[in-house]
């Protein structure tokens, strides 16, 4: 009896390979492997280690073939690069989590967490203060450019959409407004003082 153990994609050994998993692998080898060069890409340029591109890429490859085997996606392409972003969101998630662990062992050996001062919070309230002054002090066109890009983080685009601007006008009242706030935070103007 001739052998038919095979390698699958995913790397395991399948004995005796059947047609589902003949047709999940034509159609693995039809749909995803042409798309490896861009996916490559993909995964190298939103990762921040490059090296880990390769792995990445086959884990990716792992969770499609894994779906894939409960059903083909009706949209290979769009359902490839989903996967490779939510492996990556995962990462990411994975890397950001501390273990309870390490909190616990930070309170064992006694370090205390370092909460300001009432010189430190007196020191940060003042800034606020002076701040929020220098921002008032703003023309309102300029401090609503300058609110909605560094306060709420809206794009340039986004605010010249809002603000009914163009782009070009929305860097220019960044950049004064930036500037005059500067001036008046670090500069020698005194808060008294008038800026145009």
């Amino acid at each position: 009896m001739p052998d038919t153990t095979e390698t699958g994609i995913d790397g395991r050994q399948d004995h005796g390979v059947g047609p589902a998993d003949a047709a999940l692998e034509a159609w693995f080898m039809r749909e995803v492997w042409p798309l490896e060069a861009i996916l490559m890409q993909y995964l190298r340029q939103n990762w921040r280690d490059r090296s880990a591109a390769e792995d990445l890429l086959h884990d990716v490859y792992v969770r499609v073939y894994e779906a894939a085997r409960t059903r083909l996606p009706d949209h290979p392409k769009a359902f490839i690069f989903t996967t490779a972003r939510n492996l990556l969101i995962s990462r990411v998630r994975q890397r950001n989590v501390v273990p309870i662990e390490a909190a616990v062992d930070f309170e064992a050996i006694g370090l205390a967490i370092d909460t300001p001062g009432p010189e430190q919070i007196t020191i940060a309230r003042d800034e606020l203060r002076r701040l929020e002054a220098a921002i008032n002090r703003l023309p309102p066109q300029c401090r609503k450019v300058v609110m909605m890009r560094r306060i709420e983080g809206l794009s340039r685009p986004e605010i010249a959409l809002r603000l009914g601007i163009a782009e070009s006008t929305v860097s220019s009242y960044l950049e004064n407004g930036m500037s005059v706030l500067a001036d008046v935070l670090y500069g020698s103007h005194e808060p008294g003082v008038s800026t145009p």
